[in-house]
Formats: C-alpha cells, structure tokens, sequence
C-alpha cells in the first residue's frame, strides 16, 4: 500500500484504464465489466479491478493534472507492477476537422511543465505513447468500426477553457508538431511509463472546441465517451 492506494499487492491486474473523474472510473466499472471488486476510495480515487470479456482489468482515477497523473501511474508501474495504462480522458480539439465528441488516439504531446526536470534533473517536454500499442488500439478501432483522429496534443497546467488567449499558448509549441487537442495529464503517463520500462497509450474524446465553448456538460463527460471506453477495454484483452 500507499498513501494514495490503499489496494493490496495483486488487486490491482497488469493492465489499468484510467480516467481523472472517479464517476467515470465507477461508470465504466458498472456498466462495462463484471464481478468488480471496488479495491481503493483513498482520496475519492476509486480503483476497481474485475473483468471484462473474462480478462481481469483494473479501472482508476487519476485526477486532474500532471502531478497528480504522475503520482498515480509512478505507484503503478513501479509498486504495484502494472504494465500497461490506457488513459481514458478529455481534451479540447484545436483542429477544424475535430468535433465534439470525436476519439483522438494520442501519439506525442509537448508540455511547457517541470514535470521530468522535477523528477530526474533532465529538460524534457515531449513524449510518446508506446508505438506497438498505438498500432494495437488502430487496428481494433479499424475492425470495430470506431472512428479515431491521430495526433499530437498539448499537456498543459492550465484547464485550457480558462487561458485568456489559448492561440497564443499553442503558438509557443514547435510548429511541427501540429498540436490539434489541448489535455492536463499524457505527459506524465508516457514519461513515467519511458522511466518504468513499461507500455503508455491515451485516448480522449472531444469535449470542448474554440466554436463551441459551451462544450459537453459533466454528466455527458461522464457517461458519453463510450466509443473512447470500448476501445480501450477491447485493446485491454488482447494484451499479455
């Protein structure tokens, strides 16, 4: 145990989805898997390992932010041996061709965060998801017929919707990357999931746009990003 995870060695299984909102974490426990078996309430981060399709899966909440997101998956990946986290998030889309509600699979994203300085005194504010496991979630989208943007996002400390001018945040980050969704947490998964060894992928749904900054409601962010959910679950049971 922790002082954020109260679960014992071998609840939590070796491949976790996660999410920042304990109610999507309990949503998704409820009404995608079975024999759930509610393993962590410390701090409200719920952690529930069961199965899906038989396989044993955990699903956990991670909170809002880098540093939140990097406590969390350090605990995983380093004490409690997991080997995999899908991050099952939000974000804001940037690019015209991105509605709400549509899946971004995550391949790099840029921050302007501390975070790895911090952490292991080294400047670095890129990182990827695992590439095979990219082309695990790809194919499955492929054969289940979901529908997936992918790109590179921003990692940012701010909620984007409250930044006054967020263009001008999104300029400072290299051209070449093509930013097209803004989010608060891959950073930390994929740096974290590089410093363990082990295997980092992100999915988020759309829920906000600079045409539409009413955005999705918190009960629709809640319970509305099944295609997102379904795709990590099915990507969940084809891993070792």
């Amino acid at each position: 145990m922790t002082p954020h995870n109260e679960a014992k060695m071998g609840e939590i299984a070796k491949t976790v989805l996660m999410a920042g909102d304990p109610l999507r974490v309990k949503y998704i426990a409820e009404n995608f898997m079975e024999n759930c078996k509610l393993v962590n309430t410390v701090r409200g981060m719920y952690c529930y390992t069961g199965t899906y399709k038989g396989k044993e899966i955990s699903v956990m909440a991670h909170g809002m932010g880098i540093p939140s997101m990097g406590i969390y998956t350090y605990e995983l990946y380093h004490i409690y041996n997991v080997d995999t986290i899908i991050r099952v998030g939000s974000c804001g889309g940037y690019s015209d061709d991105i509605k709400l509600l549509d899946t971004i699979l995550v391949d790099k994203t840029y921050t302007e965060s501390n975070y790895a300085y911090s952490f292991d005194n080294v400047q670095c504010k890129l990182a990827e998801a695992d590439q095979e496991l990219n082309k695990i979630i790809e194919n499955i989208a492929k054969e289940k017929n979901i529908h997936y943007i992918k790109g590179n996002t921003l990692c940012n400390d701010c909620f984007d919707v409250y930044v006054p001018d967020k263009f001008a945040m999104l300029q400072r980050a290299p051209k070449e990357l093509n930013i097209i969704a803004c989010e608060m947490e891959a950073f930390a998964l994929f740096y974290n999931a590089k410093r363990e060894h082990k295997r980092a992928a992100c999915l988020l749904t759309v829920v906000d746009t600079p045409r539409n900054e009413e955005g999705v409601s918190s009960k629709e962010r809640e319970t509305s990003l099944n295609d997102m959910i379904v795709l990590a679950l099915e990507t969940a049971i084809t891993l070792n």
